[in-house]
């Protein structure tokens, strides 16, 4: 099978090979967190390919086998927000997700290999889109509490609509999933071996999609990725703490620690943020609940100093404000959801 390459753009390559469109992430040396370049660069493939009748699939694959995409290029936001301020650095986030709203509602089918990590924006890429595959290699989640954010980019819907209290408990925590348990979780569809992908690939550019996946089976959906739901089946965040306390297991003490490591504000917002992804109608719905929150968060000082510690000082002692869980005020992590 031939390749076409059509075009290269700033951490993104689009190919065609067949009737299959291949928009190739390629930011290897950042893990391919998505800056404003990169979204661009999808966004003119889907419209390139719209309406090309040559093109009957899109393909969304990274050059990496590290990373299919670890998440927003904070630093970017960061740089934009010193620069610029609060709303500026919104402005250039409201972009990613517009794009991110392109992918899933594109009329063609696309189909996301999310193959190693895929985290956070990678989700909002790579997660809504109609066929989700994933390898023994991937790893997702939603880890925004750790830099003073929330979950986003989608990644609250997902979340209020995975199994029990399973997403909240990693809305809050920013717990990880392998393959297995993203499917359970409704992150992806179905999981192949990381070496199979290339002749996935291969097939999917002469057989419609629809053929491709109606062969390929899901992993079954009794996976249990229900652990310590009876914890999180609580009226409160400092309920749920008392209950992973007595609960005493090693899962969760990890739960106990990513909380006293996550951002207090964020981790009340992330709670509020599920109950109220839970009762959105649509997808779409659920991002304008987010993009309130985002706009709203990027002006408070822990995300600034969340992205300090994480990233730039990379000393990882954040002094979060408030510094406490007790002494977060719930009305205003309520009312970050307000347009």
């Amino acid at each position: 099978m031939t390749e076409q390459i059509l075009s290269a753009v700033s951490g993104v390559t689009m190919q065609q090979e067949g009737h299959l469109g291949r928009i190739i992430l390629d930011r290897p040396k950042r893990l391919n967190a998505v800056d404003i370049s990169m979204a661009n660069g999808v966004k003119a493939a889907l419209e390139m390919w719209r309406h090309d009748p040559s093109v009957h699939t899109i393909l969304l694959e990274s050059s990496s086998p590290r990373a299919f995409c670890a998440g927003g290029d904070l630093r970017a936001i960061y740089d934009r927000l010193k620069a610029q301020g609060a709303l500026a650095a919104y402005e250039l986030m409201k972009r990613v997700y517009d794009v991110m709203l392109l992918l899933a509602d594109y009329k063609k089918p696309i189909v996301s290999f999310l193959d190693g990590v895929a985290m956070g924006g990678g989700i909002g890429l790579g997660g809504h889109v109609r066929y989700r595959v994933v390898t023994e290699a991937s790893v997702l989640a939603m880890p925004e509490t750790a830099i003073g954010l929330a979950p986003d980019a989608g990644g609250s819907w997902l979340l209020a609509r995975a199994p029990g209290f399973s997403g909240l408990r990693r809305a809050v925590t920013g717990g990880r999933m392998n393959g297995t348990e993203a499917i359970a979780m409704g992150f992806a569809d179905v999981l192949v071996s990381s070496a199979s992908l290339t002749d996935l690939r291969e097939t999917l550019s002469v057989e419609s999609a629809e053929h491709v996946f109606s062969r390929l089976h899901s992993q079954p959906e009794s996976l249990d990725v229900q652990n310590l739901d009876s914890c999180y089946d609580a009226p409160d965040i400092l309920q749920v703490i008392e209950k992973l306390k007595a609960d005493g297991s090693e899962e969760a003490q990890e739960d106990l620690e990513a909380l006293s490591r996550a951002c207090p504000f964020s981790v009340q917002v992330a709670w509020y943020g599920w109950h109220q992804a839970r009762a959105a109608s649509s997808l779409h719905a659920a991002f304008v609940l987010e993009e309130n929150m985002v706009r709203y968060m990027v002006a408070r000082p822990d995300f600034v100093e969340g992205i300090r510690a994480r990233l730039i000082d990379k000393d990882n002692q954040p002094a979060w404000m408030p510094p406490t869980l007790a002494e977060v005020n719930k009305q205003e992590a309520q009312n970050c959801f307000e347009k």
